[in-house]
């Protein structure tokens, strides 16, 4: 069951993620807590979006504006240690109130339209911010992507940069996971399972990019979002 739900919901969470350009942590790490628990949750959304971003880094090499991933990365550095000691210390019930809690607060500040840009000094406050974030609940994309909204990116750009961003850091968290003893046989078979998963959502995703509406989509991805942080907070209320 853990192996079919591994593959079921990495292939949803990359489909989102191919048609809309966020999401993958944000939908898989609660809908994956049910069949595997919040830690080992986090760790394998981890290792399958490092998976999925190397991928797409790699496919937009070009586009990357490598001073900006520097400075997020670097500072997400600083958050890592503080989100590894949430991991360790809050039990499963707990953690899996953070990470739906999270995901409702981050969902309703993404679907917040931004006009105003934001200061330089914010792009490294975020990344602080979801380093902490990734290696407590697997999902760092919510802050960096309210602080590059209002960096002057293009849209190729800013996507490239998130993409690159997630790489890095998540190599960082899995070290991290590994060093205080996180990575179980739970969360590397979600990896080994969701893998296949993970290419099919993408690749049908690219497919129908073209073809569907995005802010449509995006609009749907988002009460998704709301649905599944909802749910994580029922279940970790209920016990």
């Amino acid at each position: 069951m853990t192996v079919l739900a591994a593959v079921l919901i990495a292939a949803v969470a990359g489909f989102a993620q191919s048609v809309s350009g966020f999401g993958f942590a944000l939908l898989s790490v609660p809908l994956l807590v049910p069949f595997v628990g919040a830690p080992a949750a986090v760790v394998a959304a981890t290792g399958l979006g490092f998976v999925l971003s190397v991928g797409t880094s790699v496919h937009q090499r070009a586009h990357i504006p490598w001073r900006t991933v520097v400075v997020v990365s670097s500072t997400a550095l600083i958050g890592l240690p503080v989100g590894l000691l949430a991991l360790r210390l809050l039990d499963a019930r707990w953690l899996s109130l953070l990470i739906g809690c999270v995901v409702i607060g981050m969902t309703v500040l993404i679907a917040r339209p931004r006009t105003r840009p934001v200061p330089g000094r914010a792009v490294g406050v975020a990344g602080v911010v979801s380093g902490a974030l990734l290696t407590s609940t697997g999902m760092n994309g919510p802050p960096l992507v309210l602080a590059l909204q209002g960096a002057g990116l293009t849209p190729r750009a800013f996507r490239a940069c998130l993409q690159a961003a997630f790489a890095l850091q998540d190599i960082a968290a899995i070290i991290g996971f590994a060093v205080v003893g996180r990575i179980g046989s739970d969360a590397l078979t979600v990896v080994a399972a969701g893998i296949p998963g993970l290419a099919v959502g993408w690749l049908i995703g690219d497919r129908v990019f073209s073809r569907i509406d995005p802010k449509t989509f995006r609009r749907l991805v988002l009460a998704l979002l709301v649905a599944t942080g909802t749910l994580a907070v029922v279940q970790a209320i209920l016990g």
